[in-house]
């Protein structure tokens, strides 16, 4: 399959309960009362986004590897309840050899446990294996995210191993040891999609 994968795409990925859009600057405005009043969010995150001037930079850093190629981040709309949800995006794609990365994934509280995540992966899988023919989607958490673990777990990613003493905190003075999931194309087709698709 050849792979055409434009980063400057308006791509829209969506069904009955969510829409993923590209990140755009003007989103801080929708992402900011998340932000500002649940810091907690980016816990286990390399990169937070607490806080508008956090928020700003956020989003502008992964605008501009949008535009080096080498990430595609999207804005999750809610539809049930019409407000915006959080972010999610593809990074560390490598379209020679077929494979991505899914994740810098976070929600505000109210979204979460709501079934959302589960309709945003099934998009965003069915994307990276149907459209872009991608053979293998990566997960990656701190091993010590016990929600997001089991989260990637409960969609049918396959646990990998642990990178040990990986990467920085944000706590620049603590590192974590990092767990890896992935999902291949063929278990996509084999049952991932479909199980997921019994459980939405």
């Amino acid at each position: 399959m050849n792979i055409n994968f434009n980063f400057s795409d308006n791509i829209i990925l969506e069904d009955e309960q969510v829409l993923l859009r590209p990140l755009q600057e003007s989103d801080v405005y929708n992402l900011l009362e998340i932000s500002i009043n649940e810091p907690e969010t980016w816990k286990y995150s390399l990169v937070g986004a607490d806080g508008k001037e956090n928020l700003i930079k956020y989003i502008q850093s992964a605008i501009k590897n949008r535009e080096d190629k080498r990430e595609f981040p999207f804005i999750v709309f809610d539809k049930k309840t019409q407000k915006y949800a959080g972010s999610t995006r593809f990074y560390d794609m490598n379209l020679e050899f077929k494979t991505l990365q899914l994740g810098f994934t976070w929600y505000g509280s109210a979204f979460r446990g709501t079934g959302l995540n589960k309709h945003c992966k099934y998009l965003l899988l069915q994307f990276a294996f149907e459209t872009l023919g991608m053979e293998r989607v990566e997960f990656r958490a701190d091993n010590a995210n016990e929600r997001s673990i089991a989260a990637m777990k409960s969609i049918g990613c396959k646990v990998e191993g642990v990178l040990r003493n990986h990467m920085p905190t944000i706590n620049k003075e603590i590192r974590r040891d990092s767990i890896v999931l992935s999902i291949l194309r063929n278990e996509w087709f084999d049952e991932v999609k479909e199980n997921l698709k019994q459980i939405l």
